[in-house]
């Protein structure tokens, strides 16, 4: 469906053209969504940050999320008959130590960007669970933009119901029934690394007026 990332990226362009030159603000989920949200934000004349929140794994399976936390340390549980408590406790823990360590890495020296009163797009290359989108809107909603929008290249249809009360908008360019893993409508998924997140974020605050 799409070649990769970046194709993805003008694709959601296209479906998100009415917000070019509004002074949005693209907030992208590291690392993967990150070179997407910088492309997307070129496109649309719009700044760009991350907002950072992690999965939470399950204890057979750390690349499945039964749940997600964000930088203040809220979570939601998606998945409550996956875990005990006694694990999920250690694994917020653990997943928020990361958190402030990315923050570290991705923002020395500087706040995030304010997304109060703004028009705020936060994207992600895909929705599986959901849970990661909803932490990441959750987060935003507390800082009272003025329009909350989720944009997503594809997502699971069971995903993109739940994620839906937590944004004002959803835009996302496909919902196949088929939908297994963000990964196989992707020619090209490889990962992203800290560095391209790093190079992407300073390469926009170097723009003149950022």
């Amino acid at each position: 469906m799409f070649a990769d990332r970046l194709d993805a990226a003008r694709q959601l362009a296209g479906a998100l053209a009415k917000w070019r030159d509004q002074n949005a603000l693209v907030l992208a989920i590291p690392r993967g969504a990150v070179p997407m949200g910088a492309a997307l934000a070129e496109s649309l004349h719009a700044d760009l940050d991350v907002v950072l929140v992690r999965k939470l794994g399950a204890p057979w399976q750390p690349e499945y999320a039964v749940g997600a936390i964000d930088e203040t340390g809220w979570s939601f549980i998606s998945d409550p008959s996956a875990a005990d408590e006694d694990y999920l406790k250690a694994e917020r823990e653990q997943q928020l130590e990361r958190l402030r360590q990315r923050r570290k890495m991705y923002s020395p020296g500087r706040p995030p960007i304010d997304a109060r009163g703004r028009v705020v797009i936060v994207v992600d290359d895909g929705l599986a669970t959901g849970s990661t989108m909803i932490a990441a809107l959750h987060a935003v909603r507390s800082q009272s933009p003025q329009r909350l929008i989720c944009a997503v290249p594809v997502a699971a249809p069971d995903s993109l119901q739940k994620v839906g009360p937590y944004a004002d908008e959803v835009v996302c360019l496909s919902a196949p029934p088929a939908f297994q893993a963000v990964g196989q409508f992707y020619g090209n998924f490889d990962q992203v690394e800290d560095d391209e997140v790093v190079a992407c974020l300073a390469r926009f605050r170097r723009k003149p007026g950022a």
